[in-house]
């Protein structure tokens, strides 16, 4: 598989982040910045591309906060309102970069966007409603190209955003706003290749995803055997816990370092993190002392946001 592989984790907290709104604990307390949270999200460069995983509410301050002023594609586990409540922001980007957004996601996430985000699928937009290009995957690999030059945005005061076409008059947008993608087996020459890792989130379906030596696992509560092979041989892998206690849609913290030890990975993340665990210093020396004790094969660290992992590292 293809290296040079960079995530920046940009949030790492549960679906109300850390802190949470009106609690006086001692970790929603903290001054340490590694214990606040953001709703979870990473940002990856891979292969000269820059992948967006979900987003959240918290995506306007996590975009800026990381500096971010370009996304050649956006990658949407499942349609919780933690993980897609912040696409309307992405209209920002638009403007910038003078393309639609790359939206990749399975065909449940797209129906519950389309009632959630109806605007963006009108046939009769609104001027300055987001422009998305969304593109159906399913759980076999897919490829990401950037192939946005094609599609140039010129905003028209008071009409919203249109094409600009070869010889140079302006289509309005839309009409061609999802398109089915196909799997693939090789990266192309002018983007990476994608491998979808099928877990559940209690009964629902969701998507994580293995970007050369990295994969990126959150809100599961189970992962199926056959998805182990696909998690074979990597560098790092994160994986979600939101407490120690079985939990019905996440994994438990003896869960998660179960299938850490199975994984075998160099380095295992935890993200998806609540504040029932400890203060960031003390969670992170818990988690060594639990790995020696354990013989666990991985070394498995609490991630927090601002946190940047390399493959090979």
């Amino acid at each position: 598989m293809s290296e040079g592989v960079t995530m920046r984790f940009l949030g790492t907290g549960t679906s109300q982040g850390v802190p949470i709104i009106g609690c006086r604990c001692e970790v929603c307390q903290s001054t340490d910045s590694r214990d606040k949270r953001f709703r979870s999200s990473v940002l990856v460069d891979y292969n000269g591309l820059r992948i967006l995983v979900d987003a959240g509410p918290d995506f306007r301050s996590q975009m800026l906060a990381a500096g971010v002023d370009h996304l050649d594609a956006i990658l949407i586990t499942h349609n919780h309102k933690d993980h897609t409540g912040g696409l309307d922001d992405l209209r920002s980007l638009n403007y910038i970069d003078r393309c639609a957004s790359e939206i990749y996601c399975e065909e449940r996430v797209l129906n519950s966007l389309k009632r959630e985000y109806s605007y963006v699928f009108a046939e009769d937009k609104y001027p300055g409603a987001p422009e998305w290009h969304v593109h159906v995957i399913d759980d076999k690999p897919f490829a990401i190209r950037k192939d946005n030059a094609a599609r140039k945005l010129v905003w028209v005061h008071d009409q919203g955003y249109c094409y600009e076409m070869p010889d140079g008059s302006l289509a309005p947008s839309g009409g061609d706003i999802v398109v089915k993608e196909p799997s693939a087996q090789v990266a192309p020459e002018d983007g990476a290749l994608i491998i979808p890792i099928r877990g559940y989130h209690d009964a629902m379906p969701v998507l994580g995803f293995r970007f050369g030596n990295i994969a990126y696992i959150t809100d599961m509560s189970r992962l199926p055997e056959e998805e182990y092979r696909l998690l074979e041989g990597l560098d790092a892998v994160t994986l979600n816990t939101v407490g120690y206690k079985q939990h019905h849609s996440h994994f438990s913290l003896d869960e998660a370092l179960e299938i850490a030890d199975r994984i075998g990975a160099r380095k295992t993340y935890l993200t998806h993190l609540s504040h029932t665990f400890p203060r960031y210093e003390r969670f992170a020396e818990d988690l060594r002392i639990l790995c020696r004790e354990r013989h666990i094969r991985s070394e498995v660290l609490p991630a927090y946001d601002g946190l940047v992992i390399r493959s090979g590292k």
